[in-house]
């Protein structure tokens, strides 16, 4: 719990291609707390249950996820980047940050990465509809959810410094 947390965890999510690592990767930088890549840490510790040949990804086993990162959560000091959120105990966030980007900067960073057909549809269709959005407010607390535009590097540029100012400035709850 937050309580005995000396640093505060941030859940970066989105749907990919919004840019949750890069803005993970400069928000470590300007504040030293750890990167947790939920996909690297997967493939890395083998927590997943298979491959899905339709969406080209790894299933990954949700439960073996937070087995693995109860303990670096529970100490604090963490950036959580993943594009799911529902299977995060709500314990773990002090703020869930949902990355959003506009359809057309999105579907030309989803191709650039070479994505197609199921993929790349569902990918769009999960920006178009604000899946994450609403899973991160169904999820958590609504005054720890905040959304932010992803669209251009001065959009993450100023992401990460309000994201640095919160974080320099977060308490733990009583």
């Amino acid at each position: 719990m937050s309580q005995s947390r000396k640093k505060p965890n941030i859940l970066v999510t989105g749907t990919p291609g919004t840019g949750k690592t890069t803005t993970a990767s400069a928000l470590v930088e300007a504040t030293s707390l750890r990167h947790i890549n939920i996909g690297d840490l997967v493939r890395e510790r083998n927590l997943h249950d298979g491959w899905d040949d339709q969406l080209d990804c790894h299933i990954i086993n949700e439960d073996l996820v937070c087995d693995e990162l109860e303990e670096m959560m529970e100490e604090g000091g963490n950036i959580v980047d993943y594009h799911g959120c529902d299977f995060f105990p709500e314990r773990w966030f002090d703020c869930v940050v949902v990355l959003q980007t506009e359809n057309s900067v999105l579907y030309d960073r989803l191709t650039k990465r070479g994505y197609t057909g199921a993929k790349l549809t569902n990918n769009m269709e999960c920006e178009i509809f604000q899946v994450l959005l609403e899973e991160a407010k169904n999820s958590y607390s609504e005054d720890i959810v905040v959304p932010l535009r992803s669209d251009t590097i001065d959009d993450m540029d100023r992401n990460v410094a309000t994201l640095t100012d919160w974080a320099r400035n977060w308490q733990p709850r009583c």
